[in-house]
């Protein structure tokens, strides 16, 4: 049934070009950086920080997936444009925290010295807390059409601080530091990549089909969705730490195994790593079942997500 049904899913997207697609997302996404960033005059050092960070070459598959899901319920790009950048300014805060010696200790990100080694730890903690509170800045900045409008964006707000907060990312970040040297079973592994990886991506897509006037039923479908390609996402992060060429992923490999971390492969092998991260885009695919061709970008996403190399 699974495979009939991604055969099924491919068959529906054969026209879509997910290249053209992504590049045209990410150079919206970048202009947008661009231009708030050059709103940000004062604080240099700061800024150019942030900058070094955030401009760097990233998947940008956060704000991608935002737009993605608004589109599916009917939205446009230009509803949730802002909202994507907000997300990317927090899930890049997160890397600049995650890479600190206190933390993972890494010296490679997006194919650049990570912001520590290129400033300094005192610059890089503020960087990182400068992107989260302007991400929050430009969520509650958004222009308020109407009421209803504005009773979305507080759900959006919410969604948001909630995926990023001690709920979510940051009790993932808690509990992964709290495992290295730890051998952790599947539910354990789970309930981490759960928090730290898919709570965010979770939110991108929640908060981008709220703004697309999704109805009730379609955001409960998009939710399985997200669940399933976070969690893929993250398997095939693992994969890469272990058989990935670090001039492709922009970032160190074979970390995970020197920290002494329970990952995906080191539980279950390679191969069956990449099974269970087929399975879960299957997963994924089968709740965009009754979505038009406006979800293509989804479907398309899916599987970019288990072919992708960096």
């Amino acid at each position: 049934m699974k495979n009939h049904l991604s055969l099924k899913m491919n068959r529906k997207m054969d026209s879509f070009d997910l290249n053209s697609y992504l590049f045209s997302k990410r150079k919206q996404i970048n202009q947008a950086i661009e231009t708030i960033l050059g709103q940000t005059t004062n604080s240099r050092v700061v800024v150019s920080a942030m900058r070094h960070s955030l401009v760097a070459e990233g998947k940008r598959i956060r704000p991608v997936l935002c737009i993605a899901a608004s589109q599916a319920v009917g939205g446009q790009t230009e509803d949730v444009i802002m909202i994507a950048c907000a997300l990317e300014m927090i899930h890049t805060y997160s890397l600049i925290h995650d890479d600190l010696p206190a933390m993972d200790d890494d010296n490679l990100r997006r194919g650049k010295p990570t912001c520590h080694i290129a400033f300094d730890e005192a610059t890089a903690i503020l960087a990182g807390d400068a992107l989260l509170t302007l991400a929050f800045e430009i969520l509650s900045s958004i222009e308020l059409a109407d009421k209803n409008n504005a009773l979305k964006l507080l759900r959006v707000i919410n969604t948001i601080a909630k995926a990023a907060g001690y709920k979510g990312m940051i009790e993932g970040q808690i509990k992964d530091i709290a495992a290295e040297g730890k051998q952790l079973g599947l539910e354990d592994l789970e309930e981490i990549h759960v928090l730290k990886t898919g709570a965010l991506i979770e939110a991108s897509i929640i908060t981008g089909a709220i703004l697309g006037n999704g109805s009730f039923e379609q955001i409960e479908k998009l939710k399985i969705y997200a669940k399933n390609i976070g969690l893929a996402f993250q398997v095939i992060d693992d994969i890469l730490n272990v058989e990935g060429d670090p001039a492709v992923t922009g970032k160190d490999v074979g970390t995970d195994q020197a920290r002494e971390k329970s990952t995906y492969p080191s539980i279950l092998g390679i191969e069956k790593s990449k099974e269970f991260a087929k399975n879960l885009v299957n997963n994924a695919l089968q709740t965009l079942e009754h979505f038009d061709k406006k979800s293509d970008p989804l479907r398309a996403i899916a599987h970019y997500t288990i072919d992708r190399k960096r």
